[in-house]
């Protein structure tokens, strides 16, 4: 393939979504139409016919949803629940009464009231701290531009009709079109919109092909049928690249396929270090349905199960049966390996439909995770019943969030032996007997490391929020976010005292923010003395590939030599320089500098 005649090549930059390379002619997927909604009154007299038609609108919205769910392919089915939610979400009283509510009092037209409520709604999840509950603001916004769709009479967007060899340009894909895809027409796809820890990234990785998301004014940049390469390990898109380009790219894409045919092979194989130390490689989930992926990948149990999801977008708390329901599904499963469940992590009355709480003006330093629970006692003691009768049924361990004192751990296990004893009473079955731990993911913790190890069984550290409260840096913040560096020396002295004071308490230390799942990152991990990591479970393989290739005699070494050093270029440097032969088959030694997003 050639560069079309009389452009210039230009990359840009955005998040990487979903690794690999691919080169091919870009396809515009139009989305006109929606946007451009106007606001009119209604008679009082046609004001349920303005209802009608919005219920008309919701009505065709779920047979659309219901008949793309039939048609899902069988290697999409463990995300057939994203649909699931996304017509739930239709029905929503938050979404659905709320719009209603609006035409009848405001007495407006359907479409202005959809679009108001959407606006309020999705305020509400933006304020969430956590990336990946931010992101929910996606799926409220791709189920409302459906409707609107049918409201105002444009077509839908149908992704399994292109008929042709193509990649994805658009403003923002749905889960819904996302699952459309054909893998032997549909290569990668680039939106301007979405980021990380979007349900079409998601999907986009369990499909295995690359995408890059949030490239901003992308549709506008990149026209129909111009040639581009998607990198979407580092992030990038060039548009129009240049002969030498291509070929660099092409000869990247056959390493690229060839290092994850044998990694993916390779998966399965125990995480055991040169000289014979079994790391233990466990996955993050959400869901219950994202294990079949964890178990693909070659994972050795369950590091982190957020429990927030289960709290989303409903009139109501979820129910003690409902929560049991859910743990239940995974240990089940699992069995004997173990499973490490997270109390609720964010502000629950902010994240169910009616929540009444009062707006924080900054939600991340606000009353969420462990505060959040020690002052509303039923929502945790249900959380806690819960937890305790499905730890009966397999290895279940408890994870406390946002541990940044002495006294929220004594609380929290005093409720913990409180919901036990009242199990007891009830004659229900119940094991008390379970490992509890803590997130270590603020600075108090780790200065009071010592103390907290007296309390505990393990501490989970999640670098994510560490960093952000270490360095004061907001990732969401574009002027900052390049700040943000799980190699800066003030982070891994921490890390450092984490794992010495764990190793003098004799307790366990797990990772499961995202610097575990970077294989860059093991011979530091390792080296400390970690013996369990957690991660996205598409970076399972990959991880384990890196312990085997290391022994824990050099990890301790580089360790030593990284925490003399003082600046992040610096340990940055030194890591490539001791592992490049390691790290030499992975596809990160990119041209034209794509290495650097790394």
């Amino acid at each position: 393939m050639t560069p079309a005649d009389g452009n210039s090549e230009r990359q840009l930059d955005g998040i990487s979504a979903s690794p690999g390379i691919c080169i091919g002619k870009a396809y515009l997927v139009d989305k006109e139409g929606v946007d451009i909604v106007k606001q009119y009154y209604v008679q009082p007299n046609t004001v349920q016919d303005e209802v009608n038609r919005f219920k008309t609108a919701v009505k065709q919205a779920t047979e659309e949803l219901r008949a793309i769910i039939d048609e899902t392919p069988d290697d999409l089915r463990q995300h057939a629940y994203i649909l699931e939610t996304h017509m739930v979400l239709l029905k929503d009283k938050m979404l659905y009464e709320r719009t209603i509510e609006a035409i009848e009092k405001e007495k407006i037209n359907a479409e202005w009231a959809l679009k108001k409520i959407v606006a309020n709604v999705k305020g509400m999840f933006l304020e969430i701290a956590d990336a990946y509950l931010k992101e929910r603001a996606a799926d409220i916004v791709h189920v409302s531009d459906r409707i609107m769709r049918n409201l105002v009479g444009a077509e839908q967007v149908n992704i399994g009709a292109i008929d042709k060899r193509v990649i994805l340009i658009a403003d923002d894909l749905s889960p819904a079109e996302t699952s459309q895809i054909q893998l032997e027409r549909i290569m990668g796809f680039v939106t301007a919109r979405g980021g990380r820890a979007s349900h079409t990234s998601i999907i986009a990785r369990t499909l295995g092909i690359p995408a890059v998301l949030g490239l901003g004014k992308a549709t506008q940049q990149i026209r129909n049928d111009d040639l581009i390469i998607i990198d979407g390990t580092a992030g990038v898109v060039i548009i129009n690249p240049d002969e030498e380009t291509l070929l660099s790219f092409e000869e990247q894409k056959n390493r690229w396929e060839e290092y994850q045919a044998r990694i993916t092979r390779k998966g399965r194989l125990a995480s055991e270090t040169l000289d014979g130390v079994k790391i233990n490689i466990m996955g993050n989930i959400e869901l219950p349905e994202e294990l079949v992926s964890v178990l693909d990948h070659g994972g050795d149990g369950i590091g982190l199960y957020r429990t927030e999801f289960q709290y989303l977008s409903r009139p109501d708390f979820p129910s003690e049966f409902e929560l049991y329901d859910r743990y239940k599904d995974v240990v089940d499963v699992l069995a004997h390996r173990p499973v490490t469940i997270r109390t609720l992590d964010i502000n629950g009355d902010k994240a169910i439909a009616n929540g009444s709480m009062a707006d924080e003006a900054n939600p991340a330093l606000g009353l969420r995770a462990i505060r959040y629970c020690l002052k509303k006692p039923d929502v945790f003691r249900t959380q806690l019943r819960a937890i305790l009768r499905v730890a009966v049924h397999g290895n279940v361990r408890i994870l406390f969030p946002m541990i940044s004192s002495i006294e929220e751990v004594d609380a929290a296990i005093a409720y913990l032996d409180e919901t036990a004893a009242d199990l007891q009473r009830e004659g229900i079955a119940h094991n008390r007997d379970i490992e509890i731990g803590i997130m270590v993911e603020v600075p108090s913790a780790v200065a009071l490391a010592d103390l907290l190890a007296e309390k505990v069984d393990f501490f989970s550290i999640g670098t994510n929020d560490l960093i952000q409260y270490t360095l004061a840096i907001d990732r969401g913040n574009r002027e900052v976010a390049h700040l943000y560096n799980p190699l800066h020396p003030a982070i891994l002295r921490m890390i450092k005292r984490i794992c010495d004071v764990a190793a003098e308490k004799g307790i366990m230390v797990t990772m499961c923010g995202e610097m575990a799942g970077d294989p860059l990152h093991v011979p530091i991990l390792v080296g400390m003395g970690m013996s369990e990591l957690s991660m996205n479970p598409h970076a399972i393989p990959e991880v384990k590939s890196m312990v085997r290739a290391i022994s824990t005699t050099d990890a301790e070494q580089i360790v030593a030599d990284l925490l003399k050093l003082s600046t992040s270029e610096q340990i940055d440097k030194l890591l490539h320089d001791t592992y490049n032969q390691t790290l030499k088959e992975k596809v990160y030694n990119g041209h034209n500098g794509v290495a650097a997003h790394h």
